[in-house]
């Protein structure tokens, strides 16, 4: 298991503090059940840990946390204000809520959820506030696609050091990815493996038996070969064992370009576009 988490890759954000690059996403894992993935995840090699106040939790993510009895130094924590506490003073309030609801002495990694209409501004400057008071280690957006990224150019002191998008080789956006590489902002991916609808594609199952991989693991080292961080989400244990055994091989890189252009702006999650 060791060798497994020394060969994980980790990102530098743009604040010099390290990211691992594959984590556990937690959307829709509730009670005991987001608690036993957690632990096993932590268990396989995984350091990099995703919820939400959306998700519901927060409280069985930090129970797992405790009984891993794994340094809180080596675990990266990620948590995001839901939209309907976004705003200055209640984006504060949500922070202190997820900490209390963590029950850890620091977050790693506070996001944006989605942007909220008319809540933007003022949402950014609680999160550059929480970050210049030392509460975070580093604050980022979610769901922000360029023409969010370029508005908050006109506001912000600190640039994100994350942007956490729905992305994939079947929703390759590519404008983010080369804006994020510019501003020096860690693009993660969620929904990498689109909650399986395009594991039939004859072109994925061609790099399967090529490689000797299984389609999840061909596109979560597609994410890996972008150095864009991934989240994938997975309850069960073989799943998350598979997602995480993908440091033994690389694509190479017409391949990679092959599975770029698999791009079709095919969704699972809602359009942001639909917030400007």
């Amino acid at each position: 298991m060791e060798s497994m988490i020394q060969t994980q890759p980790y990102a530098t954000l743009n604040n010099g503090i390290k990211m691992p690059l594959l984590g556990l996403g937690a959307w829709d894992m509730y009670g005991k059940d987001a608690e036993q993935a957690t632990l096993d995840a932590l268990q396989i090699g995984y350091r990099l840990i995703d919820t939400a106040a959306m998700y519901g939790n927060e409280k069985e993510i930090g129970i797992a946390l405790r009984k891993s009895r794994i340094n809180r130094r080596e675990i990266f924590v990620s948590t995001k204000v839901a939209n309907t506490n976004q705003g200055y003073d209640s984006t504060l309030k949500a922070f202190d809520a997820s900490v209390k609801k963590l029950d850890i002495d620091y977050i790693d990694l506070y996001l944006i959820h989605w942007p909220v209409k008319n809540k933007r501004k003022e949402t950014w400057k609680a999160l550059e506030k929480l970050f210049i008071d030392k509460r975070v280690r580093a604050i980022g957006v979610a769901n922000y696609l360029l023409p969010f990224l370029k508005e908050l150019e006109t506001y912000s002191t600190i640039v994100p050091a994350v942007n956490q998008i729905e992305f994939s080789p079947w929703l390759y956006l590519k404008d983010v990815l080369q804006y994020c590489g510019k501003h020096n902002i860690q693009l993660q991916s969620y929904s990498p493996l689109t909650r399986g609808k395009k594991f039939n594609d004859p072109r994925l199952i061609q790099l399967c038996k090529k490689y000797g991989k299984t389609p999840a693991q061909i596109i979560l080292r597609w994410n890996i070969e972008h150095n864009i961080s991934t989240i994938p989400k997975s309850s069960n244990p073989k799943r998350l064992k598979e997602n995480f055994d993908i440091f033994d091989f690389s694509l190479s890189k017409e391949d990679v370009q092959l599975m770029d252009d698999f791009n079709e702006n095919f969704r699972v999650v809602e359009d942001p576009m639909d917030m400007l």
